[in-house]
């Protein structure tokens, strides 16, 4: 492991010597699968100071799906002084794997960035998870489940996110609920409405009225459990949109609303300056 890890720094600290704003990194070995992540970082890079920290994480049910998804967003919020990253992890298609091995992906990732906040220059106390459909999922189950952790992971490294982008997000997994033909009982332990605790960190959520995996009222029952145990979640509903409508590649319109409200959203937690301004294209 510490041969690994050397390499992988070494790798990026290469990158960073010849200016590059992009770096593509091992975060993880796991049998004979080796799983990346790509890192987009702010133009004129400050050496002297940390930035917040943004992680994607695709949707796809699990199933599927490609870091590309939220390319998009990372190239627009590492502008906007954000490091931000995409997550590749295990999907079933392609690895024959279940949504445990998904969610143990995720939580390596976000340890791997944390446990390195010096390397990659963020601060660790503000790392923001992102995700759509099953890839929200993934970053509310990191914020809230205990569980489902990687044997070969640092253990004592933290994989909650301080903050949370939902769009879509498959958040109840219980029956009747998303993925529950797949986890069966185990959504006790899985499903992020069903173990939402105090402390869980503030939220917010993106969800079209005519979504046919994510039921609207789903949704705000998510978010009235939330401020009950005094959490922040916000609930923004688009009338008519379906499951994916804030895709690049589905509807610049609703892409750029989305942007613009998770702009304000981490603009309200003090992540994000008012400037840069960037246009949003």
């Amino acid at each position: 492991m510490f041969r690994l890890n050397t390499c992988i720094l070494l790798v990026f600290l290469v990158f960073q010597s010849v200016g590059f704003s992009q770096e593509r990194l091992l975060y993880k070995q796991i049998d004979s699968v080796n799983l990346f992540m790509d890192v987009y970082r702010p133009e004129n890079f400050n050496y002297s100071k940390k930035y917040p920290a943004m992680i994607f994480f695709f949707g796809g049910g699990w199933s599927k799906g490609s870091i590309g998804q939220f390319e998009p967003h990372a190239k627009f919020f590492s502008r906007r002084g954000l490091v931000c990253f995409l997550v590749d992890y295990r999907v079933s298609k392609k690895y024959n794997t279940t949504p445990i091995e998904s969610l143990k992906d995720a939580k390596s990732a976000i340890r791997f960035i944390r446990e390195r906040a010096n390397i990659f220059q963020i601060d660790s106390s503000k790392i923001i998870a992102v995700g759509g459909s099953a890839g929200g999922h993934l970053a509310a189950a990191s914020a809230l489940i205990s569980g489902f952790n990687e044997s070969s992971d640092n253990l004592t490294i933290s994989p909650a996110p301080n903050a949370l982008v939902l769009m879509n997000p498959v958040i109840d997994n219980g029956p009747g609920g998303y993925g529950f033909d797949r986890i069966g009982n185990l959504y006790k332990n899985f499903s992020p409405l069903h173990n939402i605790v105090s402390g869980a960190p503030p939220t917010i959520i993106f969800l079209g009225t005519e979504d046919n995996l994510v039921p609207v009222e789903t949704a705000k029952y998510y978010q009235k459990v939330m401020e009950k145990v005094g959490s922040r979640c916000e609930l923004i509903l688009y009338e008519g949109q379906k499951h994916g409508f804030f895709n690049y590649d589905r509807s610049f319109e609703h892409y750029k609303k989305t942007v613009l409200a998770t702009d304000n959203f981490l603009r309200s937690l003090g992540y994000l300056e008012i400037e840069p301004i960037i246009k949003i294209e």
